[in-house]
């Protein structure tokens, strides 16, 4: 692991994890395995159930999200209600996810994840007998949109928690790469499905298949095998957990800034359910078949950022700064293009980069993270990257609706560069680094550096 500027520091170990007694040993392919390609971690058998499991119901979830966007755009014809349905997803993460995280602490990950998941899966079931039988009313959607955020409350950080008790610390960072490529991966064929399905036989058949989908990854939960996972310490029940919590992010510059400036790029650039389907009906008048085009060009972006992640070898702070001043300034550049065709172009490197930030920040806070606090502090990334929308998703919506579609995503862009400018001075304030400009073998080279180097490089006066 990397020990230079901006790289994150390994997590502590755990003392369950060695050495394991004889009826405890983990098999072969459970044992840590060495980063010698970009898909080693799926040497675990474990986490093998649980990537493909992830597979089918990842193309689900996005059937659900491109249909639920386009049934709430077709009942109101308003680009802030599809804001307000995101909102009401979100908001029980905004409002409840700390306290999340202090369940997932002291609860076992897998029953937890059978628990959430059943519910959403039942969820999606609902919806779709509402559409089905034409009683479908956007309120429907709503408490839907709604419940599904309460299940994420707790199914949210138990299952980014949940991959290190299924790898180890040896390969956390290949593995959650590798769950950010399979999400988006799903990506690239859900909103094709999706499209098909609303223009040929209606929205409905999309939220059933979503609600079938879970079966999937509760089979998978099933078939683990219990002996052959990570041992975690599980938190205890007690008083001031959450204030713990808190006090353990607030007093570490490379988890608090990271969270902070996921939190801008969050709730203002990543509402891409208001953006691209105002895109795709206001803008270019072009429908259901040109919103699921675009979210499926971004998701090729994103699964190409997703496998460079599991690529590297180390998460760094810098990276994340030059991948969110790019993302912002990307999303920019596609609120001036004139044509349909150059729009959707752009998508394919804002979900490079929209991608590189999430990951990065993902592993970035995982590996920096101590395994007994690990569910507090995901709650708390989580509550902060995805609990955002509900004050964003209502602010861009209206901007959106009022100003129109170019002007809302080139203000989220604007947040996401300068946010990134901003904490990335921040971040080296703190790691007291200062700005190097040169040359490195012909070429101009732009760096951060100690200032002691900085400062022997300096020409004497």
């Amino acid at each position: 692991m990397s020990s230079g500027p901006g790289a994150a520091s390994a997590p502590a170990p755990d003392p369950h994890d060695s050495p394991p007694t004889s009826d405890t040993r983990p098999s072969d392919d459970a044992r840590p395995v060495r980063k010698s390609s970009m898909f080693s971690s799926l040497k675990v058998r474990n986490y093998r159930l649980f990537f493909m499991g992830q597979v089918v119901s990842n193309i689900g979830t996005w059937m659900q999200r491109i249909a639920q966007d386009w049934l709430v755009l077709s009942l109101t014809g308003s680009s802030a209600a599809v804001g307000i349905t995101t909102a009401l997803q979100f908001l029980p993460m905004l409002l409840f996810g700390l306290y999340g995280g202090v369940l997932v602490d002291r609860l076992r990950k897998r029953p937890t994840l059978l628990v959430t998941q059943s519910a959403m899966a039942l969820t999606a079931l609902a919806l779709a007998v509402a559409v089905l039988t034409g009683h479908v009313q956007v309120w429907h959607v709503y408490v839907a949109a709604f419940a599904v955020g309460l299940a994420t409350v707790v199914d949210n950080p138990a299952r980014q928690s949940f991959v290190s008790e299924l790898v180890g610390p040896g390969q956390l960072q290949n593995a959650v790469s590798l769950n950010s490529a399979n999400f988006q991966s799903a990506r690239l064929v859900g909103p094709a499905v999706a499209g098909i399905l609303i223009t040929g036989v209606g929205t409905g058949y999309a939220f059933l298949f979503n609600g079938l989908s879970f079966i999937a990854p509760l089979t998978g939960l099933m078939l683990m095998r219990a002996r052959e996972l990570h041992v975690v310490e599980r938190a205890p029940r007690g008083k001031g957990q959450l204030r713990e919590g808190v006090r353990y992010v607030t007093g570490r510059p490379e988890l608090i800034w990271p969270i902070v400036l996921v939190g801008f790029v969050g709730t203002f650039a990543f509402n891409f359910p208001v953006y691209l389907s105002a895109f795709a009906d206001d803008v270019f008048h072009a429908g259901a078949g040109a919103y699921s085009m675009f979210n499926t060009l971004m998701a090729v972006g994103s699964v190409a950022g997703a496998l460079l992640a599991a690529r590297r070898g180390t998460a760094r702070l810098r990276l994340l700064i030059a991948a969110a001043m790019v993302f912002g300034a990307l999303e920019m550049l596609a609120a001036t293009t004139p044509a349909l065709w150059m729009f959707a172009l752009l998508m394919v490197p804002l979900g490079l980069f929209g991608m590189t930030v999430n990951v990065t920040t993902n592993t970035s806070i995982q590996m920096s993270t101590d395994p007994a606090m690990r569910g507090r502090v995901m709650a708390l990334y989580m509550m902060v990257f995805l609990g955002g929308s509900p004050v964003g998703a209502p602010i861009v919506g209206w901007i959106t609706d009022t100003y129109g579609a170019r002007v809302g995503l080139a203000a989220g862009g604007a947040v996401a560069a300068v946010a990134a400018a901003v904490i990335g001075l921040i971040l080296a304030r703190v790691g007291n680094l200062r700005l190097s400009v040169g040359w490195h073998h012909g070429h101009p080279r732009v760096r951060f550096v100690p200032r002691e180097q900085q400062d022997a490089l300096a020409p004497a006066a």
